[in-house]
């Protein structure tokens, strides 16, 4: 029985005039590069994108004029994410027409984990909390506005020096570009980790694990080169970890032999074949096990003969503790 086809989740980036380009543009390709990277695995749109304003025409922070721009939707679908960005100049402005035409909409929103989630890049943060939408919540904005927040809502929980904070429904990220891997991190946890980072791969960005962790993905691990048919092997084994993987199994998807495919791995990768599907097999359980997936389980999903195979992974890789541990940590 084929799982079921998950509804496509609609995300409107709401822009005022002003809005700062790279807020908004970066995490929209990020979406885009991820639609796209399913439809070449055979998958449908996982995303529909609306940029939606008070007024269908605005200009943007650096000049551009953007048009036909959607109205405020009077009622949204459900799952549906609600991006904020942040404005140019010191202080977010919010007297004027649109920008109170846009607290108005926004205080209509009851944020609900997996129905209705609000992201909020730089600023855009600012604009929640004049809408209510942070009391009682951690949330993070650029440094330069930390102070304003914490005025407009003092109620609001301000978190310095982070890339974002996740709180249930409600995800915030600091300064422009952290955007991008607020919404990376949203793409992993609704499309998985290899997505993901096949996403990032293809922005030449880097992946982080989690709000707090700035280490790179596992899945980024060794892909610090340029050469496709070692990228084309490494995107196998990250999506189907499962498999039943051999050197020559990676060679025919390399199209080359098993011993000139370990030279690559060898060269370019710095790791052999086997080696990086190991790590990537305990990536994947590691997931498993955060998502609340049992050692069996977890063993299974990536691909591992046994349980006993798991727990050798584990520590041969420098984990602490057991596999089991390992899964209630993260809860």
């Amino acid at each position: 029985m084929q799982n079921p086809v998950p509804s496509p989740i609609h995300v409107y980036f709401a822009l005022l005039p002003g809005s700062l380009v790279l807020d908004w543009a970066g995490p929209a390709e990020a979406l885009r590069i991820a639609n796209q990277t399913l439809a070449k695995q055979g998958q449908p749109d996982r995303f529909v994108q609306h940029f939606v304003s008070p007024t269908p025409e605005s200009v943007s922070s650096v000049g551009a004029v953007l048009t036909q721009l959607e109205p405020l939707p009077a009622t949204l679908p459900s799952p549906a994410w609600v991006v904020l960005v942040g404005l140019a100049g010191p202080h977010i402005a919010v007297d004027g027409d649109e920008a109170r035409a846009l607290l108005h909409w926004l205080r209509g929103l009851r944020p609900v984990a997996g129905q209705l989630e609000l992201i909020t890049v730089c600023a855009g943060s600012v604009l929640a909390a004049h809408a209510g939408l942070l009391t009682g919540r951690r949330a993070t904005t650029h440094h330069q506005h930390l102070d304003e927040l914490a005025a407009v809502d003092p109620r609001c929980d301000v978190v310095a020096n982070r890339v974002f904070v996740a709180d249930g429904a409600v995800y915030s990220s600091a300064g422009v570009t952290t955007g991008i891997d607020l919404l990376l991190h949203r793409i992993s946890d609704t499309c998985g980790p290899a997505l993901a980072a096949q996403v990032a791969q293809a922005m030449v960005v880097a992946l982080r694990r989690g709000p707090n962790d700035p280490e790179f993905s596992p899945f980024l691990h060794h892909r610090n080169h340029l050469h496709p048919a070692l990228h084309r092997v490494q995107d196998a084994v990250g999506q189907q970890p499962q498999a039943d993987w051999s050197v020559p199994q990676m060679a025919e998807v390399a199209h080359t032999s098993p011993r000139h495919l370990t030279r690559l791995f060898l060269e370019h990768a710095g790791i052999a074949p086997l080696q990086y599907l190991r790590r990537i097999r305990l990536a994947t359980a590691e997931a498993a096990l955060r998502s609340g997936q049992n050692v069996t389980q977890a063993a299974l999903m990536a691909g591992f003969s046994s349980d006993t195979q798991l727990r050798r992974a584990w520590h041969q890789f420098g984990r602490g503790g057991t596999p089991s541990q390992g899964g209630a940590r993260s809860h």
